[in-house]
């Protein structure tokens, strides 16, 4: 199995679109070509003109954050044709001020971060956009980054379930990701049906990491295509939610003809999302903080 890293990434909605806003496209940016649909989480507007993005990704935490904000992503999103991905995170970005896993999973159950998720998902609500909202990513993580990773399954799948309800009251036109990284013990977070209404996966690829740890480059298929497999138990559409690959001109030129091409491969897969941002979150090994912008993924 591929290790996978996660990450998260310290921009409000308004950091973003004001950067995004205001860039201009960067005209050696490319993305995948394909049939398959894509979006990017793109904090430096890089692809702000990019014909064929159809869905733009946001990071919110669910404290310290500006909601009104939200404003300039919809019209952003509205000029250009685009859906909203909002992954919400549940802390602050202020890493001093962050709770302890214990600290959210009891409040959650307890019902101290019920107004929060309200507040949060009320200003969602009002974003007339088609919108999915994508919380508490990656549960399945092994690493350490997030604080609502490796929790007993059922108390995840408790807090999931609470904080959509709540969710799903105050943007009813929204559709709830549920969103693994793709391991093998993926299924035991599982929330249930009628709490998932896309499933998101994540898939990165290091190419001198796997040179050095698993003795060859991985492929798209390497790392996606078992994820795929279990995330077929659900029955729901899947996407790639976070998407990034660094290596030479060869795997990414090989990544860049794979990614978006797949479609009678994977039928169920309706899109893939690049994250046009620098890791956050060491790789293991002394590999540092991979950048997998589009501009800076090519290693000489």
């Amino acid at each position: 199995m591929t290790l996978q890293i996660s990450r998260t990434i310290s921009w409000s909605a308004g950091m973003l679109l004001a950067v995004a806003l205001s860039a201009t496209a960067v005209s050696s940016q490319s993305l995948p070509a394909g049939d398959l649909p894509i979006g990017v989480f793109d904090p430096g507007g890089d692809f702000s003109e990019a014909k064929e993005v159809s869905i733009e990704h946001l990071f919110l935490p669910w404290e310290d954050v500006f909601l009104p904000s939200l404003a300039e992503a919809e019209a952003y999103t509205a000029e250009r044709g685009r859906s909203l991905l909002v992954t919400i995170e549940p802390w602050t970005w202020t890493r001093d001020e962050r709770n302890s896993p214990t600290v959210l999973q009891t409040g959650i159950a307890s019902g101290v971060y019920d107004e929060t998720m309200k507040t949060v998902c009320t200003a969602l609500g009002t974003i007339k956009r088609p919108l999915t909202i994508r919380w508490a990513q990656e549960m399945d993580d092994t690493t350490g980054q997030f604080i609502w990773a490796g929790w007993n399954p059922d108390a995840y799948a408790d807090a999931y379930r609470r904080m959509i309800d709540i969710c799903r009251e105050a943007a009813p036109d929204a559709r709830f990701m549920w969103s693994p990284l793709g391991f093998e013990n993926m299924a035991e977070y599982y929330p249930g049906d009628d709490y998932v209404d896309i499933v998101g996966l994540s898939v990165f690829s290091l190419g001198p990491w796997e040179k050095q740890v698993l003795g060859r480059e991985q492929s798209f298929d390497d790392i996606f295509a078992p994820r795929y497999q279990r995330a077929l138990q659900f029955g729901k559409p899947i996407m790639v939610a976070e998407l990034g690959f660094v290596g030479d001109a060869d795997h990414v030129a090989s990544w860049d003809a794979d990614v978006r091409s797949k479609a009678a491969q994977y039928p169920e897969l309706d899109a893939v999302v690049y994250f046009n941002q620098q890791e956050v979150y060491p790789w293991p090994d002394g590999f540092g903080l991979p950048d997998w912008r589009r501009t800076q993924n090519v290693l000489n």
